[in-house]
């Protein structure tokens, strides 16, 4: 059976001591582009994906972040927090879930994702294409009103993110811990080892 990821409470508790501070769920993102040139963005942790070591992001899938990852699946995510000056520098593979999916199993969570998700987040999905030239008119201008029990639109996609290897740098402490996955295995575990390291 495979072993818990050592990593995840460490960073639980990093969450926890510093969840008094808004900006302690964003997080950096690197992919690469079609270009082979990384590209790097801020956006929000959401959570855990069940009991599992995966985490969730909601984007919109008309980003380029997703035309990125369509191209290539692995990204890294760098994690820093400020009131206990630790760094996670975390690779992985994102699963890209949007309407389209065929599990029913993902469709589904990606409709949770998209209920525990406050109005104000969900409103973002009904505007203009991100990336293009604003066009300020009245249509442009209008509130955008959504109804709270409808489902997910087109637009909005969650990216699952499944970790390989976790970076871990604790700076008060000067300690420094890099755990990877020792081998494949079955879908859903994972071994992992650590090993530490200077910093």
């Amino acid at each position: 059976m495979a072993s818990p990821a050592p990593w995840k409470q460490l960073l639980l508790t990093a969450l926890d001591s510093n969840s008094h501070l808004k900006h302690a769920n964003f997080i950096q993102i690197a992919t690469v582009g079609f270009n082979g040139k990384p590209s790097n963005r801020t956006v929000v942790f959401r959570g855990f994906s069940g009991n599992s070591d995966k985490f969730q992001i909601n984007t919109d899938l008309r980003t380029n972040k997703v035309e990125d990852i369509k191209h290539c699946p692995f990204a890294e995510v760098c994690w820093y927090f400020t009131e206990t000056w630790e760094q996670f520098r975390i690779n992985g593979k994102i699963d890209i879930i949007d309407g389209l999916n065929s599990s029913p199993l993902k469709l589904q969570q990606r409709e949770t994702a998209w209920f525990e998700s406050s109005l104000k987040s969900r409103s973002q999905y009904l505007g203009n294409a991100p990336g293009f030239p604003s066009i300020y008119d009245e249509t442009s201008m209008k509130q955008t009103n959504l109804n709270p029990s409808t489902g997910p639109v087109d637009a909005f996609c969650l990216l699952v993110f499944d970790p390989e290897k976790v970076d871990y740098l604790n700076l008060k402490s000067n300690n420094r811990v890099v755990f990877t996955v020792s081998k494949p295995q079955s879908e859903g575990c994972k071994n992992w080892i650590s090993k530490n390291i200077n910093p």
